[in-house]
């Protein structure tokens, strides 16, 4: 790991706070390669002068990016970029989610749905057989929960989205992989709720997901991918207010105080 060089900065764009100089100046150097995953940040004294800033906001426009993953402040050895994995990059996306109101919620599915129906079509040529069978275990263990007479729904949830994660990890595309977990989040909210005010939510959920198992254990990308577009399409439905056979079952207005409770 080595220190990087300073390079000769861009000027500065009308209506940046210091801070936002030091985020885009540091960010430039990545970009323009000045900076690598690994390198040492150049000295305090050093970068700031480059930059033209004071050293308070460039402290600050370090923390920010140590907050989006970008660089890694190591106690006594100085601050480096990290390794600019994709599944760290992209984590505060979830926080932005998270933030979304009940209205953004079916697009925030919308783009849940495109993901992951092709992450399931690529999953169904690429997954092992370690997968296919933790994959199997988390249904099974569904399967028993819904047996009792009172299941627990967050477990519930929580293997399902454990599920989808295996699907998401197996069709080999970290960034996808990441965008997909960075919704998941929100997703467990939406689908607590509609356990909790849709009966038998929970079952059919878990027969799709049998059905979405079943296609990637015979390797069919096609069903795969058809599969999980409908278990999706089902989600989103309930998002919408639409039961299962389509009718409109409760105002958006409705819904949205149900997503606030």
């Amino acid at each position: 790991m080595t220190s990087a060089k300073v390079a000769e900065q861009p000027p500065r764009t009308p209506g940046f706070s210091q801070s936002d100089v030091v985020v885009q100046g540091i960010r430039q150097m990545i970009v323009d390669g000045h900076l690598r995953p690994g390198d040492r940040l150049p000295v305090e004294k050093h970068l700031a002068a480059a930059l033209g800033v004071s050293r308070n906001p460039l402290r600050e426009g370090v923390r920010a990016l140590s907050i989006m993953g970008v660089l890694e402040t190591r106690q006594g050895d100085g601050t480096y970029v990290t390794a600019l994995d994709s599944s760290i990059l992209l984590a505060p996306m979830g926080f932005v989610v998270d933030l979304q109101d009940g209205s953004g919620t079916p697009h925030l599915h919308g783009v849940r749905r495109i993901l992951e129906t092709e992450a399931a079509a690529a999953a169904a040529q690429r997954i092992g057989p370690d997968e296919l069978e933790a994959a199997a275990e988390l249904l099974r263990h569904n399967e028993a929960e819904l047996l009792l007479d009172e299941p627990n729904h967050e477990t519930v949830i929580e293997n399902d989205i454990a599920f989808h994660r295996i699907i998401a990890q197996s069709a080999g595309n970290p960034v996808l992989a990441a965008l997909i977990d960075a919704l998941g989040g929100r997703t467990m909210r939406d689908r607590l709720r509609r356990s909790i005010t849709q009966p038998g939510a929970d079952e059919t959920a878990h027969r799709e997901h049998l059905l979405i198992l079943s296609a990637l254990t015979a390797r069919d990308s096609d069903r795969a991918r058809v599969r999980m577009a409908t278990h999706l399409f089902t989600v989103e439905d309930s998002l919408l207010g639409l039961d299962l056979t389509g009718t409109k079952r409760e105002s958006p207005d409705e819904a949205t105080a149900l997503e606030r409770t």
